[in-house]
């Protein structure tokens, strides 16, 4: 009778603490926020910056900077910044115009390692557009949509004031577009969102952008 008593009563509990337990504990984590769910949200563009940018010297200016709630954006070009820590990737042997240097820094000082941290190149400021007035910071939090699949990027890096459509060797690689510094890139197709206010910490960790990403993800997808 008692070992009866006994089972009763643990069943008991584990029904009461099911009962109590929240919803989400019991669905397990969110999906992950898709490229169609980010396209969706920038099909139109309310243009922020004072005209268009080129996505390489010589090229037309094309390429507008668009403005939503949260966010800004672009859609354009990856090439392939290598600047940084030398790495047997990244060095002045496979990058003709490599720099030992990127504009923002990992936790400790020292230049990003292009090979590791996957980061988004912005516009240096001009007339064309300031990211700094547009809330958008060094260690920001990007999402990069290409072929379908999303990556979670940091702000690492600035570029020329007048063009855009940059990502580092990490980023690259991570999309399955071919990283090298010299043939690499791809010529279209890559959507940039840039989360205003956003900083990840340590900037140089891959998976604290991840994790930070998805969640602001969900939020400019409407779901949070």
């Amino acid at each position: 009778m008692r070992t009866r008593m006994l089972v009763l009563s643990a069943l008991s509990g584990t029904a009461l603490l099911a009962a109590v337990l929240p919803a989400r504990a019991a669905e397990g984590p969110p999906t992950p926020v898709g490229a169609a769910e980010l396209l969706a949200k920038v099909k139109k563009c309310d243009r922020i910056s004072h005209g268009m940018f080129r996505t390489d010297h010589g090229s037309a200016a094309t390429v507008p900077v668009c403005g939503t709630d949260g966010a800004v954006f672009w859609k354009a070009d990856m090439d392939i910044d290598c600047d940084g820590r030398v790495t047997s990737v990244c060095n002045t042997r496979t990058d003709p115009s490599f720099q030992p240097q990127t504009a923002f820094q990992a936790s400790d000082g020292k230049p990003l390692n292009s090979a590791k941290v996957p980061y988004v190149v912005v516009p240096g400021p001009g007339r064309l557009w300031n990211y700094a007035a547009s809330g958008i910071k060094g260690g920001g939090v990007a999402a990069v949509v290409h072929g379908g699949k999303v990556r979670y990027a940091v702000v690492g890096d600035t570029g020329p004031s007048g063009i855009i459509g940059e990502g580092s060797y990490a980023l690259a690689r991570s999309l399955g577009i071919d990283p090298d510094p010299r043939t690499g890139g791809t010529d279209s197709g890559v959507t940039y969102i840039l989360f205003k206010g956003s900083r990840v910490s340590p900037v140089e960790s891959p998976a604290a952008a991840v994790s930070a990403g998805e969640a602001l993800a969900r939020k400019f997808a409407g779901r949070a």
